[in-house]
């Protein structure tokens, strides 16, 4: 009788959220600016790395290329010329990348990009191989040592062994490095294959609550190492999430089989936990212990929003309070802005990201203030479902339906609210 009547009454708060009254109506029209500016601030990504492909291949071949679907990037040419030397090394990359490839849709009434072969990578530095030795599927990110001198040594420096054996280090791990034959400024990370952290998407609160206990528990470990990431934006949050679906995922298109054979299906975060992980060293910066108040000339990273760089671009500052605005923004934009039932953070996030990075806490701070957060939540709170802003009347429906099934099976099998990965 209890859970029918919280069912119902879910479902006419959805119904309320998405068919808004006077008393409402202000929070529907946030969140339609907020969907819009998001749309807008995509697009405007999209134009900048097409912008930045066309003058790339300008440089390259003195004109930009007309470039048929599915057709072999600037970028995708470069790597394609490495197969041999990291099927030497072992490392394999797909078949669209071999010397002797065929495109798969020659000769037949398909769009390239409906064929596995046909999806280009969307970062140029970045790829996908499988490791042979074990099949293990892993990322090539190739590295200029002159643009990141920092970042190898950064990357290494977390696989020493008594910190890469510690569960709170959450840098990805550096599995192997390769330099680059005839360029020997270009370097080559071998990493884990990793996931945008906000996909597939969260079920409950509890999951949101363990991500984010993961991330400050990770920036943590970084700040008491006396390394500073100065980029940890939404991009460079991954996750691993190999155990979330049912077979491998298509690194490029992840709602796909990897042979593209139909679409993947996946558990919850809930059901399979995962791990997540701060990446791009690129930036960061590591500091003697004796070091107390290290200065750094601003740097922007991926988020352009950071206050103290707005006026104050040519005064050294300390670069660890940036970290601390990066991560409270990544919250704010991600799980504030973007869904709702998550109230309860707003308070610590508002802190993260005031003007003055004199007055934002410090992790140690963010992570005790955060423990004492996740105390005070009841188990039914953890458990509820967490509700995008875009989905509509019929997609609530859709989810709200499939969480409450699900939720009673977990309760009944005593599955935690909070789902950690076992270390």
């Amino acid at each position: 009788m209890g859970s029918t009547y919280i069912d119902l009454a879910l479902v006419q708060r959805d119904w309320l959220y998405f068919n808004p009254t006077p008393g409402n109506k202000t929070l529907m029209e946030k969140n339609a600016k907020t969907k819009t500016e998001r749309k807008a601030a995509e697009a405007a990504e999209f134009e900048r790395l097409e912008a930045l492909r066309a003058q790339r291949e300008f440089e390259a071949f003195g004109a930009e290329r007309e470039r048929r679907p599915g057709t072999l990037t600037v970028y995708e040419v470069w790597w394609c010329q490495q197969y041999q030397w990291l099927k030497g090394k072992g490392y394999l990359l797909r078949p669209r990348y071999a010397p002797e490839w065929v495109p798969s849709w020659e000769g037949l009434r398909c769009h390239p990009f409906t064929c596995e072969d046909g999806n280009i990578s969307r970062y140029s530095h970045i790829i996908d191989a499988t490791r042979m030795s074990d099949g293990l599927y892993i990322s090539l990110k190739v590295v200029n040592k002159l643009d990141h001198p920092h970042e190898v040594d950064i990357g290494q420096y977390f696989m020493m062994e008594h910190l890469v054996s510690d569960p709170k280090n959450h840098c990805v791990p550096l599995l192997d490095v390769l330099s680059v034959p005839n360029e020997v400024e270009k370097q080559i990370l071998v990493m884990p294959l990793l996931l945008d952290f906000t996909k597939p998407r969260f079920d409950t609160v509890g999951e949101v609550v363990e991500c984010l206990r993961q991330l400050f528990e990770g920036l943590l470990f970084m700040h008491t190492n006396h390394v500073v990431h100065r980029d940890c934006m939404s991009r460079n949050i991954m996750m691993d999430a190999k155990d979330l679906y049912h077979e491998p995922y298509h690194p490029v298109q992840p709602h796909m089989k990897r042979d593209f054979s139909g679409y993947v299906k996946h558990f919850t975060r809930t059901q399979r936990p995962p791990k997540y992980y701060l990446i791009d060293f690129g930036l960061s910066r590591r500091y003697d212990a004796t070091e107390e108040n290290p200065l750094e000339y601003p740097i922007f990273g991926g988020d352009k929003t950071v206050p103290e760089f707005q006026k104050n671009a040519n005064v050294p500052m300390n670069p660890f309070p940036t970290d601390i605005y990066y991560l409270g923004n990544v919250i704010r934009e991600q799980f504030l802005y973007a869904r709702s039932g998550l109230e309860f953070l707003k308070p610590l996030v508002d802190d993260m990201v005031q003007d003055d990075p004199s007055g934002r806490p410090t992790m140690e701070a963010v992570v005790e203030r955060f423990d004492s957060i996740r105390q005070k939540l009841s188990t039914r709170k953890l458990r509820s479902r967490v509700i995008s802003v875009e989905d509509g009347l019929l997609e609530n429906m859709y989810y709200g339906t499939t969480h409450w099934r699900r939720r009673i099976g977990l309760i009944a099998r005593r599955v935690s609210a909070i789902p950690r990965p076992s270390d």
